[in-house]
């Protein structure tokens, strides 16, 4: 498997790739003269090959195209005396022995110009950590984390070019001048840069030596603007003939900014001096600087129909309207101490500027203190639709009315039983018939066709009605006479789902959905709670809860119309046995086609062993493997006697032709967030595979991005949801980037019937389970990791101090892993293979808890993000405690894995289970153990609280006691502190590790890695 990379350098992005199969003599040091090779990157022509045959088409990995360019860059990397250190997504060990420190390494690299790069940027497969180190599941390729963050910004230009923030420039990168596109970033947009640029991954400018991360990111950012509206344009701005050589240089530069080469050779230097002069001010004047105060407009609604509306202007701090001070009152003395000293003298310049984006506010130049303008609702409206959006990407403050950019006009729905039929009759498939009814409303107030028709007559843009002003619009009232004229009929159970799912049209939402009895129920996401009850099936062993019972029913009522479903219930609430369940029963009628699951590798085993538990009776095939059945007719009589057949993503992704061909009632997807990438291989071939009715099984239906909900969803229903543009244009934008609360309601709406969500901390779901009691233990360091840790510190500061860029982070990120070493254990740090006894205030706190929990004879987990450290702890706890300590980490095979979770949930089995972070956090159920203890931590409460519920989750009857270790006094208690006081944005402060810390002040490190007073014990 290939871990590909990228940097930005010369104009293009740069492509290069780790090998992470081993290789002789690759973590040796290079030549002693000149910059040495990598020693594990891959060659270029491997690179190119591979990205042309995926992840998407060979149309969407243009950088196996000609316009790639192989070359070789020297890059800055963090490596130790021994090679460089290998990035974490490659699942190799750092080279032993040596301190880190930043080198320059040669590397194969591919250039791929900003227009081709786009393709291959935004269709990445998804980062796949269970997978990913498994060598019969993992993908060819895997995006690194730089990659990744140019996908971002990416996705960034492709934005702004949709929104039209760039302009057309005279470029003068070289000699000749090139016609160039470029953004506009101003306010949110410049914020959104800043944000950019703090985020940056260290390796992604790690080519053409020391460059600030802005610097590396507006370049970035300037070429892929460019190769963005390069292809959103028409291939020609000006029609004729294509302008010679001789031509005026304003019409070759036209052309040349939808042509393939912006070049233009032979331009005179003083008419492109007079031409890149004049852009460049239309650039400079869409980019005049934004101080920390800005003008604020605030549009207020008359209290009546005949009255004025109001537009009200002050001054707020940028990005903080809610403090806007109205000019009235600047005039009337107030002054508060962010205000300039000519505060009226400002607002009247704001305003100038505001008038080019808004030129109906030139009345208010008019005055020479403005405060306001007394407007028409025509002018309002004007201001709501153009003015208001405009100012506020310019970063002016705009405060609208409440109901401002909501839907006015919208459609609700009414479905009853049909002639003949009864409120609670049952529903038995999508052909069954119902009534419906289609009304037009504004909240609750139901609008006729002569109502709307006097609406469409007055052609008032703004109306209030029934006390409540709405925004209309032709095509709006329209599509509303359009609704008002079908009012009634019948129609089948399936086309009143998709009437739902679709919402309406854009001029004219479904707000609002009322149906009778359990198609009622289905639609408004309650079925669970009153389908008819489907009983535990006889073959099961155990009990269904009570709301296992219901997510039962559920399943097989979706299963009976042949739609598919989401079963979204939060980790550890038995999505297992439910599906187990489902199966058995769905048997008892007679021959079923079998059901393929289709799960990480590391579930592989639990699937099996849950299967025999609950469902002896069922017939279980794993296809998975080198020994498994490869031969068409083989593979089809295995599956003929199999009721459940289990296989991984990355063997259903190598064998969906053949298991394509076989009969199946249904697929499943377990830890469905590994197909959330709709473009990724593996999600296409599981959605390529044929089945009656599909099913998900996912904690986490949405992580990142409301595209991979739309994934989910296409597997289990195709096409339901409509095309992944719409459903990008109608609910991911709006609830993404602007927050819409509408769009959010009716996307609950139109996913609700088929996902269902039940949370272990709603006690109306599991009122037994037991409590989580969580703790710090605060221990303290022994003279001699004061030392160490005073002499890392010393010595690390020196060295940040005197450097610069990708080299500090380096070293800023060394020195926490270094100093968290120290207050492990000193062997840890200097890894000298000597005794541990005595010399760690932390083992020592560790050795006595181990000992309490062994004498009261329970069982506990202790995670370390450090195997190095594992393996130290293994055999030093097993002979203080006289007991087994088992050791599970990454280096295991899954036989290996799955032979220590059973040895330690015997009865009899070991009482301490080490375990690395990385390698058990997720997949693994281990309820024999009460205590769960954190030696080191992660600092990403997230990853904490999964690894936590290894233990806390459905089958464990006891208290849960969470230790968490943390030394008094040392950069561990300190960043435990920074962590509580953010604690509602732990997540996105930390979420991608600990590269935040590398951004802060050499004093301000000081600070969080002093050693303080009551450190040592």
């Amino acid at each position: 498997m290939l871990v590909v990379h990228g940097v930005w350098v010369d104009g293009r992005l740069g492509l290069w790739a780790e090998d992470t199969a081993p290789r002789p003599g690759e973590s040796g040091p290079g030549p002693a003269e000149g910059t040495p090779a990598h020693p594990f990157a891959a060659a270029a022509p491997a690179l190119a090959a591979l990205l042309a045959a995926g992840p998407g088409s060979a149309e969407t990995a243009p950088a196996g195209s000609p316009s790639a360019q192989e070359a070789g860059l020297t890059l800055l990397l963090p490596s130790s005396a021994r090679g460089p250190i290998p990035s974490p997504e490659s699942g190799r060990a750092a080279p032993a022995g040596g301190g880190t420190g930043i080198s320059s390494w040669r590397v194969p690299a591919l250039l791929v110009p900003p227009a081709a790069a786009l393709p291959l940027l935004g269709s990445l497969p998804p980062y796949d950590p269970v997978s990913l180190f498994d060598p019969d599941d993992a993908p060819a390729w895997t995006p690194g984390l730089s990659l990744r963050y140019f996908a971002v910004v990416g996705e960034h230009a492709r934005a702004l070019v949709r929104r039209g923030r760039v302009l057309p420039q005279l470029a003068r990168t070289g000699e000749v001048p090139e016609a160039r596109w470029r953004p506009v970033l101003t306010g949110s947009d410049a914020a959104a840069l800043r944000g950019l640029a703090a985020a940056m991954p260290p390796v992604c400018r790690a080519a053409g030596g020391e460059r600030p991360s802005a610097r590396v990111l507006r370049e970035a950012l300037d070429g892929l603007v460019d190769g963005a509206a390069r292809s959103a344009m028409p291939d020609r701005l000006i029609a004729g003939n294509r302008p010679g050589l001789r031509s005026a240089l304003t019409d070759r530069w036209l052309h040349a900014l939808t042509a393939e080469d912006p070049s233009l050779p032979s331009a005179r230097p003083a008419e492109a001096t007079t031409l890149g002069e004049a852009l460049g001010a239309w650039l400079a004047a869409a980019h005049e600087l934004d101080g920390p105060v800005r003008a604020c407009f605030r549009l207020a609604e008359p209290a009546g129909d005949d009255d004025p509306w109001e537009v009200e202007f002050g001054l707020s701090p940028a990005g903080e309207p809610g403090r806007m001070v109205p000019a009235a009152r600047i005039l009337a003395g107030e002054r508060p101490p962010w205000l300039p000293e000519s505060p009226m003298e400002l607002l009247r310049t704001e305003l100038e500027r505001a008038v080019r984006l808004h030129p109906d506010l030139h009345l208010a130049l008019r005055a020479a203190e403005p405060t306001g303008l007394t407007v028409e609702t025509a002018w309002a409206f004007s201001f709501l639709r153009g003015g208001a959006p405009a100012l506020r990407a310019a970063g002016y403050g705009v405060l609208l009315p409440a109901w401002a950019g909501r839907a006015g006009l919208g459609l609700r729905m009414t479905a009853g039983p049909a002639a003949g039929g009864t409120r609670n009759g049952p529903v038995t498939g999508l052909d069954d018939r119902v009534t419906v009814r289609f009304d037009v409303v504004v909240g609750d107030h139901v609008l006729d066709e002569e109502e709307l028709a006097a609406l469409a007559g007055r052609r008032i843009p703004l109306a209030r009605i029934a006390g409540r002003w709405v925004e209309l619009d032709d095509a709006q009232l329209k599509a509303a006479l359009r609704a008002a004229g079908r009012r009634g009929g019948e129609a089948s159970v399936g086309e009143v789902i998709r009437e739902v799912v679709e919402g309406g049209d854009e001029e004219l939402p479904l707000v609002g959905v009322e149906a009778d009895g359990l198609l009622g129920d289905l639609l408004s996401g309650e079925a669970d709670h009153r389908l008819t009850p489907v009983a535990t099936p006889s073959g099961f062993r155990g009990t269904l809860r009570p709301y296992q019972e219901r997510g039962l029913s559920w399943l097989s009522f979706l299963s009976g119309l042949g739609l598919g479903g989401v079963l979204a219930d939060d980790m550890g609430l038995g999505k297992t046995a439910q599906t187990l369940s489902l199966l058995l029963g769905e048997r008892t009628g007679g021959p079923v086609p079998p059901t393929l699951l289709v799960c990480p590798m590391s579930l592989v085993g639990n699937w099996q062993k849950e299967a025999a538990r609950f469902a002896p009776s069922l017939r279980v095939y794993v296809h998975h493997g080198g020994t498994r059945r490869r031969g068409e007719a083989e593979l089809a009589a295995a599956v003929r006697e199999a009721d459940l057949v289990v296989t991984t993503y990355g063997t259903a992704l190598r064998d969906a032709p053949a298991l394509a061909r076989l009969e199946w009632e249904r697929v499943v997807c377990d830890e469905a967030q590994a197909i959330k990438n709709s473009t990724a291989l593996q999600s296409r071939a599981v959605r390529s595979i044929p089945a009656r009715t599909r099913l998900a099984l996912t904690g986490t239906p949405v992580e990142n991005h409301l595209a991979e909900l739309w994934s989910i969803m296409e597997f289990c229903n195709p096409g339901l949801l409509g095309p992944a543009k719409r459903f990008r244009r109608r609910y991911q934008e709006p609830i993404e980037a602007r927050g819409d609360e509408e769009a959010a309601r009716a996307l609950r709406r139109a996913t609700g019937p088929f996902v269902l969500r039940r949370l272990k901390t709603d006690r109306s779901i599991i009122s037994d389970l037991p409590e989580k009691l969580e703790m710090k233990v605060w221990c303290t360091l022994t003279p001699e990791q004061a030392e160490l840790y005073r002499a890392v510190l010393n010595d690390m500061l020196g060295r940040i101090d005197r450097t610069e860029g990708v080299e500090r982070r380096g070293n800023v990120l060394a020195t926490m892993t270094r100093l968290k070493q120290v207050c492990n254990h000193p062997a840890h740090l200097l890894g000298d293979g000597s005794p541990l006894a005595g010399r760690s205030g932390k083992l020592a706190r560790l050795e006595e808890i181990a000992a309490e929990i062994v004498e009261e004879g329970d069982k506990a987990l202790v995670f370390t993000q450090y195997t190095a450290f594992g393996s130290l702890l293994r055999p030093y706890l097993a002979a203080r405690l006289d007991r087994p300590v088992l050791w599970l980490h990454g280096g295991l095979s899954r036989t290996r894995r799955d032979e220590l979770v059973e040895r330690f949930s015997g009865a009899e089995g070991p009482m301490l289970f080490l375990l690395s972070l990385k390698a058990a956090g997720t997949g693994l159920n281990l309820t024999a153990a009460n205590h769960v203890i954190h030696v080191d931590r992660w600092w990403n409460p997230a990853v904490e609280d999964q690894a936590t519920d290894r233990a806390f989750r459905i089958g464990q009857r006891r208290n849960v006691q969470v230790r968490k270790f943390v030394c008094v006094d040392t950069l561990e208690e300190r960043i435990d502190e920074m962590i509580e006081r953010k604690k509602a944005l732990a997540e996105s402060v930390v979420g991608t590790g600990e590269d935040w810390i590398a951004d802060l002040s050499t004093e301000r490190l000081r600070e969080l890695f002093a050693l303080g007073p009551g450190a040592v014990g």
